[in-house]
């Protein structure tokens, strides 16, 4: 399969130490199985630092290693409380990061409009049963990859 990431530079060789902490899956390096997705990030990363320009770096993946014993892969299909707790725990800045050891995390983006739901059931407005119902409706549900330590990005052949 091929896996996209959205930036305002070309990556061929992805490199942790460059990814920023307090992510939805943590810190680690970020792709999508959607071009257009892709390149909305590396749109935004223009913007964010008034520099470069949008570029969407392409790698193969072999996603059959997503079931191989080689690899500790976590998945969420959906929305769903375990999904909105694990983002929940890796953007909190109060608990000691990383906050779980997995390669490979597949799931959800939390985006602004999800953004919104999270604080407002971190803010008591709503609970987690319904934060996850209220996410189960909205519109464009969309999907990310994270790899999040060094065996992880070794699997990634740029493009």
């Amino acid at each position: 399969m091929i896996l996209y990431h959205g930036s305002n530079i070309r990556i061929v060789v992805p490199d942790i130490s460059y990814s920023k902490p307090f992510k939805d899956f943590g810190k680690g390096f970020y792709l999508s199985d959607n071009y257009e997705q892709a390149n909305e990030m590396a749109s935004q990363k223009v913007r964010q630092f008034h520099t470069g320009e949008p570029i969407v770096s392409m790698f193969n993946f072999d996603e059959k290693l997503l079931e191989s014993k080689d690899l500790n892969v976590k998945i969420f299909p959906d929305y769903s409380e375990e999904w909105a707790t694990f983002v929940i725990n890796n953007r909190d800045e109060n608990i000691s990061q990383p906050v779980h050891d997995y390669d490979i995390v597949y799931g959800p983006i939390a985006d602004d409009g999800v953004t919104f739901q999270l604080r407002r059931y971190l803010g008591g407005v709503i609970s987690l049963s319904r934060l996850v119902e209220e996410l189960k409706f909205a519109k464009g549900i969309t999907f990310q990859y994270f790899f999040g330590t060094n065996k992880a990005l070794q699997k990634l052949v740029a493009i």
